[in-house]
């Protein structure tokens, strides 16, 4: 039986540079998988368009452009994806290259064979490329989201998690949404499978989106994840009982 189809979401700005090679690592990953790419152009101002249209027309499997006017960050690229994939699962992936396409196809089976009761799959990133100070701010990041929300992910900043569809489109959307997945997903009544990921250090250009120690913005968002934990109760499995 084959693969249902795959929605591989790339958030990018200004990657230019960076998303041929990954696009041919994830071609060389997915081999034998039924597929798409969906990349959510974040108001790039490079020639991110002018390389997704050379893409588009090269490539066997569908490569689809979403573009945002304005740059709306990561966490919304993620959202516009979503309600856009064609597939069952949706696995996301940064654009810069440090993720390694290799796992897409390890977080999509761990989470087929996780069973029903899991909603997602969420990479957790080995050997850090990052600076030590980036490393040590995420670090600490992730030791508080953890002491308040208990969510029992060591990494939720990693781009590469592969999701339910359906369970992804239900999620809160927020710019920060995408470091609070797991947490999220288990409110809505799922369980979270984790999967160790070596990380890469970035090819070409800078980071365009900023990492979890933006101080008060980060303070404001896991206050409002506490928040919504706390006023909303765990979502109930429905099930609709059939008679004659």
């Amino acid at each position: 039986m084959p693969d249902a189809l795959i929605s591989i979401v790339i958030p990018c700005r200004n990657e230019a540079a960076n998303l041929p090679l990954l696009i041919d690592e994830i071609e060389a990953a997915m081999a034998g998988r039924d597929f798409e790419l969906i990349i959510v152009n974040d108001g790039s101002t490079d020639e991110t368009a002018a390389v997704l249209a050379e893409q588009s027309a090269l490539r066997s499997f569908p490569v689809r452009e979403l573009r945002h006017q304005k740059s709306a960050g990561q966490s919304l690229s993620v959202r516009s994806g979503a309600w856009a994939a064609r597939g069952g699962i949706v696995a996301t992936i940064d654009g810069d290259g440090q993720n390694d396409p290799q796992y897409i196809p390890v977080l999509v089976d761990a989470l087929r064979q996780a069973g029903p009761d899991f909603g997602a799959a969420q990479g957790q990133r080995l050997k850090r490329r990052d600076s030590k100070v980036k490393q040590l701010a995420s670090r600490f990041a992730n030791w508080l989201r953890n002491a308040i929300l208990h969510d029992e992910t060591r990494d939720t900043g990693c781009g590469l998690k592969a999701v339910h569809t359906d369970i992804l489109r239900k999620l809160p959307f927020f710019d920060g949404t995408h470091r609070f997945v797991p947490a999220l997903v288990i409110q809505e009544g799922y369980r979270v499978v984790h999967c160790d990921v070596v990380d890469r250090s970035r090819r070409y250009g800078k980071s365009n989106y900023g990492i979890f120690d933006r101080g008060l913005q980060g303070a404001l968002d896991l206050g409002g994840v506490w928040w919504l934990r706390r006023r909303r109760r765990r979502m109930p499995k429905v099930e609709e009982i059939k008679r004659a």
